[in-house]
């Protein structure tokens, strides 16, 4: 049973990189029966943001993965953590600092300048034997924790296999602040041990803070959880994701008409796979998934891919689903008596749910345009003419005229007897009804919106001259 966690900073929005990562969380815990938390790290009061901690819910709700108990707030477990800091500090594991920030600079200058690692040395770190520099007036100090001086701290991660860093790497790091506020190294391995966090599933930006963490968790006796660092998601070109390539508030692929199930399904592929399967609804992520098959590399971004992939489950989702989402996008279909037909017919041709609003609204919204290009090409001397008699043909039977069928017994006999080809009726037709040349089937549209309304909309045209100079 794996006990996993997210735990997001609120200095800005849920972007994808970190929803996968809460993704796989979410499912290892699923899979496993175990727990999926939620933490929120928001003890940066300088770089919170309520906007963006609002949003990080709002994404979660959207994609629907559901955390277990309460969100946590980091800010809200101080007094934890300064129980813990005093601990270390009355056991000798940790200690007091007065290294100014100019003294800081200065050292790191002269370690620069002699090719040295930049790292605390230790000047306030208590040995036997040894006597420390009296306390500045007036100064607060940061606390530092004791870090081993030598050895190898090594763990197993679930994707890089087994990582080793030299003790010699990891200086006397702080954990709290002059002003009593903890440092992020020690406030996660706080919660998590506290948490009973098993599995630790995060972005391999992470892996350099894992040994400063493992040491916080031998100097309290807690148990070191399991870790999987998942490498980054980059762009086509092998670079960092920006927001030009995708790297979006999670809320914004809402925003441009994704559909979750679509975002996340492209998500479980950017790094983890299945043979070449590409389609996953989320009782298949549950059965199948396990981190320890998360690819070694970093995954590419492809917008082609996310594409296909929403318009995959258009076109497989309920209609009533549908509906409803297009609600978001002012597009209201409930009620409509031809909701079903609509839907059916325009969401063969929608990439996104904004694709979708614009096929529908071609359809149910009469045009007060007309596409220049279409109307000089198709709609010609006689024209005119020919559309009346269609029409008169229509009228005569228009109490019949319901289904797409009804239209095309009509529609076949008059195209033959006036020896015309499709294009020379429907383009004109397709125009008249749409504004434009792409629309889906005449006989679809037509049966959509009825005779009577199909009569207005051509009238429409022939008294406009299809917008002709």
């Amino acid at each position: 049973m794996a006990i996993t966690r997210f735990a997001p900073s609120p200095t800005g929005y849920l972007h994808i990189g970190g929803l996968r990562t809460a993704l796989y969380s979410y499912l290892w815990a699923r899979k496993t029966n175990g727990e999926f938390k939620l933490r929120i790290e928001d003890t940066d009061t300088s770089r919170n943001n309520d906007a963006a901690m609002e949003a990080i819910i709002n994404a979660f709700d959207w994609v629907g993965l559901n955390y277990d108990g309460k969100v946590e707030y980091q800010s809200k477990r101080l007094d934890i953590y300064k129980k813990y800091i005093d601990q270390l500090l009355e056991e000798g594991k940790a200690y007091r600092c007065y290294m100014s920030r100019e003294e800081l600079d200065a050292l790191r200058e002269e370690q620069m300048a002699n090719k040295q690692t930049s790292r605390y040395d230790g000047t306030w770190r208590p040995e036997d034997g040894k006597v420390l520099p009296a306390i500045p007036e007036g100064a607060e100090p940061v606390i530092r924790i004791k870090s081993p001086e030598e050895g190898v701290i090594t763990f197993i991660d679930g994707i890089k296999s087994t990582m080793s860093f030299d003790c010699i790497e990891v200086d006397d790091f702080v954990i709290a602040r002059s002003n009593g506020m903890p440092t992020y190294n020690f406030v996660v391995a706080i919660d998590d041990a506290l948490m009973g966090i098993t599995d630790v599933i995060r972005g391999d930006d992470h892996l350099t803070n894992t040994p400063k963490q493992i040491i916080i968790y031998e100097a309290l006796g807690f148990t070191v959880p399991k870790f999987c660092h998942v490498p980054m998601i980059n762009n086509p070109q092998g670079k960092k994701l920006s927001k030009r390539d995708g790297a979006l508030d999670v809320m914004d692929y809402k925003r441009q008409g994704y559909l979750p199930e679509a975002l996340l399904n492209f998500l479980v592929r950017l790094g983890w796979s299945n043979k070449d399967q590409e389609i996953f609804s989320m009782d298949e992520m549950l059965e199948l998934f396990d981190p320890s098959n998360i690819n070694k590399s970093a995954s590419s971004y492809n917008e082609e891919k996310l594409l296909w992939l929403n318009a995959h489950y258009i076109k497989n989702v309920s209609n009533d689903r549908l509906a409803k989402e297009l609600e978001s996008f002012d597009c209201y279909l409930n009620g409509h008596d031809k909701k079903e037909m609509i839907l059916d017919l325009s969401k063969e041709r929608a990439q996104t749910l904004i694709e979708l609003k614009e096929s529908i609204s071609k359809i149910i919204d009469a045009p007060t345009t007309y596409e220049a290009k279409g109307s000089r090409k198709f709609v010609k001397e006689g024209t005119a003419q020919m559309l009346e008699n269609y029409l008169n043909i229509l009228e005569q039977k228009k109490d019949t005229l319901h289904l797409v069928a009804d239209y095309e017994l009509l529609t076949k006999p008059f195209i033959e007897e006036h020896k015309l080809k499709f294009p020379e009726l429907f383009q004109p037709i397709r125009i008249a009804l749409t504004g434009g040349t792409q629309a889906p089937s005449v006989y679809d549209i037509m049966a959509i919106l009825g005779f009577d309304e199909v009569k207005s909309r051509v009238n429409k045209a022939l008294e406009l001259n299809f917008n002709k100079e």
